[in-house]
């Protein structure tokens, strides 16, 4: 027997707390006791996703805001248990829970029996609070405000799309380790476990039901990495029909390479041998996580992890110049809010200016790193314009040795409801990812 659900309801609501307090989801949930925290996480992610529907129908049956333990609590249940086809439990069974929960936290016991005639309340009159809130865009479409405005600037004709599909638990994809093994011969072992799968992308495998990866074949092997479909694209789009200057090894840089899916990735498409790989990134904590999934997939001591900042190349490069640059901007993340639904309640509006002006920093500063008919291929996991095609346009108008090879622009999310519609799509279901590659024009 599972734990009683009273206790998962407190570990939800001190998650939510910290992320509204401005922390990610991730730190919180590790706090959390190994026995509480898948079940815990599960109720996370489905919270986060109707966080917003959760607050605007408490907006309507408390005139105050309760401290933060007890309003954390109440909005997660009000969030969990707003839609009966969606809700994880029986909605008598969820109010009498949190109830419970509250009334066995000394930071909620005081506010238990308003939580209960609040919550009692949404039982009796749950089709009226549902339809006035339907009206009301955050908790409609359970993105703040400034978000859901900046989509509709950004893509007039698929902003709903892409708020209907963060709203969705992304799947389980694969990238098959092609060092260790190959999709043909992976395949046979999954479908042992009785667990469909479908080939997307080059090397990937988009399964039909999720399992922690531990439990899958190949994993302490090094067989497989978990990485999105739109995120595989990095490695070929960069290198494929690149040659190196005399012959010998291709040059490249990683220049954020925590924590390390594409830079084994770069490894793996190249084949042994093929590149001299230098993987950065500014905080040594997270290169120890680069050496420790290169690690794992058989690839240890084939690129040089260094803690350094890409946008300082006078402190680590020695000045001879790359084939090949992948940056993988730090972005605000905004097309892999299915995967993370925090995100999109920890960003604020200035943090896409602020990080506009970082990406255009880290371009300008690598640029120059790259030789006449080299490549530097952009990226960003983000489905706003500033992250994306304004910022390689405002890049191409002061670069004149710049041009852009065919490559993918933005790539919208692809999920949830409507994914039918695009069944055809070679990439599968997949995040919101922007891709630009640039060649240096020979003088």
């Amino acid at each position: 027997m599972g734990p009683p659900l009273w206790q998962q309801l407190q570990q939800v609501a001190a998650v939510l707390a910290a992320v509204r307090a401005g922390s990610s989801a991730t730190p919180a949930l590790e706090a959390v006791d190994p026995a509480l925290r898948p079940g815990v996480q599960a109720l996370v992610f489905q919270a986060l996703r109707w966080l917003g529907r959760g607050e605007g129908l408490r907006r309507h049956l408390a005139k105050r805001t309760p401290p933060p333990a007890a309003d954390a609590l109440l909005c997660g249940a009000l969030a969990l248990g707003w839609d009966a086809a969606r809700s994880p439990y029986e909605p008598f069974t969820l109010v009498d829970q949190a109830v419970e929960a509250a009334k066995r936290n000394p930071a909620t016991r005081a506010q238990a029996s308003f939580i209960n005639a609040c919550l009692r309340r949404f039982l009796r009159e749950r089709d009226e609070l549902v339809e006035l809130t339907d009206h009301e865009p955050v908790a409609h479409w359970n993105h703040p405000r400034w978000w859901i405005e900046r989509l509709r600037r950004d893509h007039p004709q698929a902003w709903q799309r892409i708020l209907r599909a963060d709203d969705t638990a992304a799947p389980l994809t694969l990238r098959i380790n092609v060092r260790r093994t190959s999709v043909a011969q992976y395949l046979p072992a999954l479908a042992a476990m009785d667990l469909p799968a479908r080939r997307v992308a080059g090397s990937g495998l988009e399964l039909g039901r999720a399992r922690p990866v531990q439990q899958l074949p190949g994993f302490e092997a090094g067989e497989f990495s978990v990485q999105d479909a739109a995120a595989q694209l990095a490695a070929p789009l960069l290198l494929d029909g690149l040659a190196p200057t005399g012959g010998g090894v291709l040059r490249v840089l990683d220049a954020c390479a925590a924590p390390g899916g594409k830079t084994a990735h770069l490894l793996e498409h190249a084949g042994p041998g093929r590149l001299a790989l230098t993987a950065l990134d500014v905080d040594p904590a997270r290169c120890r996580r680069v050496d420790e999934t290169l690690s794992r997939l058989g690839l240890a001591g084939e690129a040089q992890v260094r803690a350094a900042d890409a946008a300082r190349p006078a402190e680590w490069w020695d000045g001879q110049p790359f084939d090949a640059i992948l940056l993988d901007a730090p972005c605000t993340a905004s097309g892999i809010v299915r995967r993370h639904p925090d995100v999109r309640w920890l960003r604020r509006e200035s943090d896409v200016e602020q990080l506009a002006l970082q990406q255009a920093m880290l371009l300008a500063a690598l640029w120059p790193l790259v030789r006449p008919g080299g490549r530097l291929l952009y990226c960003t996991c983000s489905v706003f314009r500033r992250e994306g095609s304004e910022q390689i346009d405002a890049f191409l108008a002061s670069n004149t040795d710049a041009q852009v090879l065919p490559s993918p622009g933005h790539l919208l999310p692809q999920g949830g409801p409507g994914r039918h519609a695009v069944a055809d799509n070679a990439l599968g279901e997949h995040d919101g990812f922007f891709y630009a590659l640039l060649e240096k024009r020979r003088a």
